[in-house]
Formats: structure tokens, sequence, C-alpha cells
């Protein structure tokens, strides 16, 4: 058996055990993530040399080079017959570790993610910058997806996602969608996105915001006509905002603000709870940019823009509040769980108390 063999060996378990993830790290036996925890497989513990020989034979040349130079790298990667999967090949401890997360076989729907019918009005916006927060392994990337498959199914624009790496393949639908991996296609997302911007595209997407320049080009193409979405690592519309501005050198923040007043359009963001009776659920919190965002944004404002989310509820938007109190009045999620993952737990409180009084 090659050492690719006994990857895919493992990685042909995640679809039969409905694991989302296969994590191989040093003094433990392989283990796969189910509905959120860790379940060890009955084999022997491994080392960093048998976990490097596993999986470094998987990666495109590119991926492979990245890893020894800098030791982390992401790629995905394809096991005929099973599926398809994304690989995070780093170090710890100075020894390799892995997480591979399984893919779905197709973009997924917005309807089937679990978020309120207002999140597909993303969809038809026609230019502006919408960016998605949410933590690490919240799900945003699927959201991208599932964002792109509705335009895809709707509207014959020109779209070019750029990745690093390609997670969902989109088939052709309405829409022309051109799909660029860094590593492969481009050699970082500034590069890519630049091109992008004289490609034609009506609809870009960056995987990322992983550095200022992506960050100022997409700020651009935004404000030039395109639609433009993109991830950030963020919890709320106001540290969304302070994330991008604080990685700009502080002569600079003062500008990029103003710059993201004229040019965003709307910010979601999302986390994923234990949901009743087993699995994880989506809670998200939806900010449609007004004039009102806008004028805080533009002067640092920035802890009145959950006050703009509930001001701008019939333009579509909705607080995290607002999700968590309908995920618990429909019996999706524990009361304390909700109160637990709230930003503002008293409007949670008040939101349960009010549904409470209606007969």
């Amino acid at each position: 058996m090659s050492e690719t063999d006994r990857l895919d060996r493992w990685l042909s378990l995640l679809p039969d055990r409905r694991a989302s993830d296969l994590l191989l790290v040093a003094d433990a036996p392989p283990c796969l993530k189910i509905e959120g925890l860790v379940v060890a497989l009955a084999e022997p513990d491994l080392d960093g040399g048998a976990i490097e020989n596993a999986v470094l034979p998987a990666l495109p040349p590119h991926a492979a080079r990245l890893y020894r130079e800098c030791g982390i790298v992401d790629a995905s990667y394809v096991v005929a017959g099973v599926g398809r999967f994304r690989i995070n090949l780093h170090r710890e401890r100075g020894r390799t570790a892995v997480a591979i997360r399984i893919l779905p076989s197709r973009p997924p729907r917005l309807a089937e993610l679990g978020f309120p019918a207002a999140v597909s009005a993303l969809a038809r916006i026609p230019r502006g910058l919408v960016l998605v927060g949410g933590p690490m392994g919240s799900g945003k990337t699927t959201t991208l997806a599932a964002l792109v498959n509705e335009i895809n199914l709707s509207t014959g624009r020109h779209i070019v996602t750029i990745e690093d790496p390609i997670e969902y393949e989109h088939r052709r639908e309405k829409a022309l969608i051109e799909q660029v991996e860094i590593g492969i296609d481009a050699p970082d997302f500034a590069t890519a996105l630049r091109a992008a911007v004289r490609q034609a595209a009506d609809v870009i997407v960056l995987g990322e915001m992983r550095d200022t320049d992506s960050m100022r080009i997409a700020v651009a193409a935004a404000e030039t006509g395109h639609l433009v979405f993109s991830t950030v690592h963020t919890s709320d519309a106001a540290s969304t905002i302070a994330r991008i501005s604080d990685s700009f050198p502080g002569e600079r923040q003062n500008t990029i603000r103003q710059e993201l007043a004229m040019a965003l359009s709307a910010i979601l963001t999302q986390q994923l709870l234990p949901r009743r009776g087993g699995g994880r659920i989506v809670a998200a919190e939806l900010l449609m940019v007004s004039y009102g965002a806008r004028q805080h944004i533009r002067k640092n404002a920035l802890q009145h823009l959950h006050q703009e989310t509930t001001i701008t509820r019939s333009r579509g938007s909705f607080t995290l509040e607002d999700t968590l109190a309908r995920l618990v009045q429909e019996g999706e999620v524990e009361r304390e769980e909700a109160l637990a993952r709230a930003m503002h737990p008293e409007m949670l409180q008040e939101l349960l108390g009010r549904a409470a009084e209606t007969p």
C-alpha cells in the first residue's frame, strides 16, 4: 500500500461516518470530527514523519514546495469515488500535522444552510462590496459558494472566483464562471484580483482578504461598478470595519474608511451553534449598508453600527439576536446556548420575553 493509499483509506471513512474532518496530529491516532466532536480511530498513534509521508504526495507541486519553504499550506485533493477535500498541512511543536475537510459535491443553496430569506437579496445586488465575517470554521467559504450558486442559477453574469485553494466547483448554468486558484493560475490574490478587474467580470469573489493590497484593490473594484464578495475573520459589522482599517498604516486608515463607506453594500456575519438533537446550525447577522451606516464608518463611530442594523430592518437587515430568538422559538437551539452566543444578551432576553407574551 502506497502512502497516498493510506490517506485515501482514511478519507473514505468521512462520508460513511458523516464526519466533516480528518485530523492527523503526532502522538495521536487518526481522528475524525463528527458533529463538532473529535473521535479517534482504532489505529496506532502517528508520528510527524508518517503524517508528512501520507499527505505530501497528495499535494500539487507548488503546494508541496510552499510547505517545505513556509511550513504551512492549503490545497485541494480529490479521491476518486469519494469526493473533494481541502487540506491544511502545517506544523506544531516542530512536527507535521494536518486538518482535511470534506467538501460537498455541489454548491449548497442558501435555504439549505438555514439562512433567512433576506440573505438571498445579496445575490441580486448590482454592485458594491459584500463582506462575510465569522470565526475560523464558521462556514464563510460555504456561504460564498451558495451566493455564487444563487447568481449562477438566476442571471447571465460573468463571475470570477479567486481562491486558495478552490473548494467548490461550479458548473455553468446561466452565468459564465471562471475559477482562479492561487499557486496554479495566479501567484497571489492581488495579482489575480487586478486581472479579474481587467477581465470585464461583473462579479468577483475573493476567497479571503489576506493583505492590504487585496483589500485596497477589492474596495476600488467595488467602487468602480463590480460586485465583490470576500470574507474576513470578524464577529460583527463594527469589528469587520475595524479589522480592515487597522490593517493599513495609521496615516491611511481614515482614507480606507472613507473608501469603505462608499463601496460597502452589506456585511453578513455568522457563527455555527450546536443544534438540539445533534449537528450544527448557522446564526447570522446582516447589515444592509445605508446612509446612516456610511456616516458612522466615515466618522469611525463604529459602535453605532449595531443600532443601524435594527433601524434598517425594513431594508433586510437583521441582528444576531433576531436570529437567535427565532432559533430558540423554533426549538432549534437551547435558550442557554443562544444567550451565551449573543453579542447583546439583554436584547435577546427582551425578544424572547416578547415572544413568550404573544398569545
